[in-house]
């Protein structure tokens, strides 16, 4: 068993981490004060070429896996760009492994090589107000009308809907009580969201303001029939093909933002000085800082051994979802223990910290909470019998 980083992993990680130190932590505070979308940023990986990293090099890409996606997306967090700088390139590495893994020679054609530039930005369109985590209760319809589908719903939590060109897009084409199983009927269209019959508004929230997330509504909007990804009625399918892949992708920036986190705490530990020495010489400082990096550490393990197995094609469901639970509370722990390294001073915005904090409780509800994560692993993984 070889745990040494490869060449090729150790130059990403350097690259990445070079480019990051042109936005420091005030270019990211900025952002998400003023809820700017942080452009100079994401033109900068998409010249890189990082934004393309998983793009099969057919398309213009790097060709490269979850492994090195991953090691993109934890070194963004690590740099202190947190989930605003993660969200802002996330979808565009790996939002579009359907069209990847289903779509037409000639949808790939069309798109892929604009993503691989950074000059294609595309939304994710799954949950919906009345349905949240039971996706296949979903009730935005698309009826085929000869060469087009008519749309027609509601969804939230549509990131980056306000700067995206498209959104792929979770329909049903068949209703429910037509289909043999609950997730039979359901369709990804890759649909325009620039279209007057496309609503989009931001919805106010705690964190990661740069990057908006939003309420869509779709009132008879056209998307052509040859946007269609893969098959009609099998969208559902699709989906799960991802979502291991992305529960690793955000184990990986849910770690970035602990180590991000454990890393000013730890200066602020030893520069800070009270009764006559630096706070971090006392246990009641030092041990939590101590704990935050060994969770850190024994979650990126799982992360790592996640993202081997699906490179390698391997079943990766349990080690997947393991990293998702294991990252968001190890980065969120460090989060927490940050603050409260800093005193009060950890609630002022000055350092930092208190951005962080914000940015680490969202790992924990998304793409799906723990407690769900928990629910596969005792149903899937220990054989006990399903909870809902």
């Amino acid at each position: 068993m070889d745990f040494s980083e490869s060449q090729d992993d150790r130059a990403i990680r350097e690259a990445v981490r070079d480019l990051c130190r042109r936005f420091d932590d005030d270019y990211w505070a900025e952002c998400d004060r003023t809820h700017a979308f942080p452009w100079a940023f994401y033109d900068a990986m998409a010249a890189g070429g990082w934004v393309g990293i998983a793009i099969p090099e057919e398309y213009g890409g790097g060709g490269q896996g979850i492994d090195a996606a991953s090691i993109v997306l934890e070194e963004v967090a690590a740099s202190g760009a947190g989930m605003n700088g993660a969200s802002a390139v996330h979808m565009s590495i790996f939002g579009m492994h359907p069209v990847v893994l289903y779509g037409s020679e000639d949808l790939k054609r069309r798109t892929l090589p604009r993503i691989a530039t950074g000059d294609l930005h595309v939304a994710f369109g799954v949950t919906e107000p009345d349905a949240g985590l039971d996706t296949t209760a979903i009730t935005t319809r698309a009826v085929r009308d000869g060469d087009v589908y008519r749309v027609r719903g509601r969804k939230v939590w549509t990131s980056k809907a306000l700067e995206s060109e498209r959104v792929l897009l979770l329909v049903r084409t068949t209703p429910a009580e037509e289909c043999a199983t609950r997730t039979d009927g359901l369709s990804l269209l890759l649909a325009d969201l620039r279209d007057p019959a496309v609503t989009i508004t931001p919805i106010p929230k705690m964190g990661r303001n740069a990057v908006a997330s939003c309420e869509v509504t779709y009132d008879g909007l056209e998307v052509d029939a040859a946007d269609l990804v893969g098959e009609e009625g099998r969208g559902f399918r699709q989906l799960l093909d991802g979502l291991n892949a992305e529960r690793v992708l955000i184990a990986a920036e849910a770690l970035g933002i602990g180590r991000a986190a454990l890393r000013r705490a730890v200066d602020y530990a030893k520069q800070r000085r009270v009764f006559g020495r630096a706070i971090g010489a006392n246990q009641a400082v030092a041990h939590p800082l101590a704990e935050a990096h060994a969770r850190l550490n024994a979650a990126e393990l799982v992360i790592r051994q996640a993202a081997w197995c699906l490179d390698r094609g391997l079943p990766a469901g349990e080690a997947a979802n393991t990293a998702k639970f294991l990252a968001a509370e190890a980065g969120f722990f460090a989060a927490d223990t940050a603050v409260q390294t800093h005193g009060g001073f950890g609630y002022a915005q000055e350092f930092h910290v208190e951005r962080y904090f914000r940015e680490a409780r969202l790992q924990r509800l998304a793409p799906l909470p723990q407690a769900m994560v928990l629910n596969h692993l005792a149903q899937s993984v220990l054989g006990l019998d399903r909870s809902y």
